[in-house]
């Protein structure tokens, strides 16, 4: 089993091998990612509204993407695991930047970062880099710029928004990134960034001519909802199984049915002789 590296990344996409990432956030479900041969995941901070109940990505703090990288990092033995830096670990100086990223390498054992932003961010990418901790890239929607973008709406749409997201690609990949993420672009604007690209695009919202994907784990499996993105594809629907499995739990323990002397622990004969010889005497 080779271990994938951010240099197996670049081999993947000169071969065109697609890569296939998710976002997971704890030691169960990154070792289940791992074992099905993810290639890469990333311990998003994402994490605020899918594990933390956060109404969005911006409350997540440094400590709280370490405590969940860490428990992903121990359950990787393939993957490439990527640490996502959260809103204000980086954008505020660049000795703040290098400071948070190396957090993640040396006590959240990730083996590299993401970074939201373009041009702006250069100087920030830069640094870390040369810091010697591998950078992914993330453009179109940034969700840790939420408000300044408007919402959530795919970015891209026109000539001249297009034009400005094809030279932060250009732009990021200078600065050293090993990757890109392009995030809720028209697929005509990702096939162009990849085309263009000497690094690996992956898309989440960036139609299928990047090369690789991701997606959100838990969207993925169906632990989400309702309401999802148009470029979720549900694999699985483990909410609903999870929702009967407890409905059949609660209803078992009310009437009684759960636990039988199948699921109890038994005592030894001789021990058992003795406990009823004891009962017969009484309480003291």
């Amino acid at each position: 089993m080779e271990k994938i590296t951010t240099i197996s990344l670049m081999g993947m996409k000169a071969k065109g091998e697609r890569i296939a990432m998710v976002t997971a956030y704890d030691y169960p479900t990154a070792k289940i990612a791992d074992e099905a041969g993810i290639d890469a995941v990333l311990v998003g901070d994402s994490l605020g509204n899918v594990i933390l109940g956060y109404p969005s990505t911006l409350p997540v703090t440094v400590d709280e993407m370490l405590h969940h990288t860490r428990a992903v990092a121990k359950a990787i033995k393939r993957a490439l695991v990527v640490g996502d830096l959260p809103f204000m670990s980086y954008q505020a100086s660049t000795e703040d930047a290098i400071r948070n990223a190396g957090r993640f390498i040396k006590e959240g054992h990730a083996e590299a970062v993401k970074v939201e932003g373009g041009r702006g961010m250069v100087e920030k990418i830069e640094a870390i880099v040369r810091a010697g901790i591998p950078v992914m890239g993330h453009l179109g929607l940034t969700p840790q710029w939420i408000h300044q973008l408007g919402g959530f709406k795919v970015r891209g749409k026109t000539e001249v928004a297009a034009r400005a997201i094809l030279e932060d690609a250009r732009v990021l990949e200078r600065a050293g990134v090993f990757s890109l993420v392009l995030e809720c672009v028209p697929w005509q604007l990702a096939k162009l960034i990849t085309e263009r690209s000497g690094v690996p695009t992956v898309g989440i919202g960036a139609g299928p001519y990047c090369d690789g994907q991701v997606l959100v784990l838990h969207d993925l499996l169906g632990l989400t909802g309702p309401h999802i993105p148009k470029f979720v594809k549900r694999y699985a629907r483990l909410g609903d199984a999870m929702a009967k499995a407890l409905a059949d739990f609660r209803q078992e323990v009310k009437v009684g049915k759960f636990p039988s002397l199948e699921h109890s622990y038994e005592m030894p004969g001789e021990e058992l002789k003795k406990l009823k010889r004891l009962s017969k005497v009484g309480p003291r």
